[in-house]
């Protein structure tokens, strides 16, 4: 994370603010309604992409919503090693309320390799297989995102 910020601090970055206001079901998550608020922070250096992305996020109904705005911070590295293939090296962070941030050994920290795949304009993939860092998180995990882009870009 530190060398994150060294390289975003070296010169003019990228800055842009994203909002998301979430449902679910209860089946899945008592917080049924969900509110985040995602600043990024981002730089490119030919073919070396790095971003910053400290998420605060609340419930907005459900039994987590007086617990007010939490911490997750995100960061990741990318590496374009061909005009079809990115090498990644992603970080999850969760130290949950702001007003009562969880010490290190028990928050959330992970840390996923990962690959990007261009399959044209139209489409998205990224898949990881990460491993959680601190007791309270996931000791291996996996994840993949396929998209299909809709619309002009």
């Amino acid at each position: 994370m530190l060398l994150a910020l060294a390289v975003l601090a070296a010169g003019p970055v990228g800055v842009s603010v994203s909002q998301e206001i979430g449902y679910q079901r209860r089946a899945y998550s008592e917080d049924t309604w969900t509110w985040e608020i995602r600043p990024i922070v981002d730089r490119r250096f030919g073919p070396l992409y790095v971003s910053l992305n400290p998420v605060f996020d609340r419930a907005l109904k459900g039994p987590g919503a007086g617990a007010g705005f939490g911490f997750s911070p995100n960061a990741q590295a990318t590496l374009d090693l061909s005009a079809r293939v990115t090498a990644a090296l992603e970080y999850y962070g969760g130290f949950g309320p702001l007003n009562d941030l969880a010490p290190l050994d028990r928050s959330a920290q992970q840390i996923l390799p990962a690959v990007d795949l261009n399959l044209g304009d139209d489409w998205e993939f990224n898949f990881g297989v990460g491993i959680g860092l601190t007791p309270t998180t996931d000791r291996l995990l996996m994840k993949l995102i396929l998209g299909r882009r809709l619309g002009g870009t």
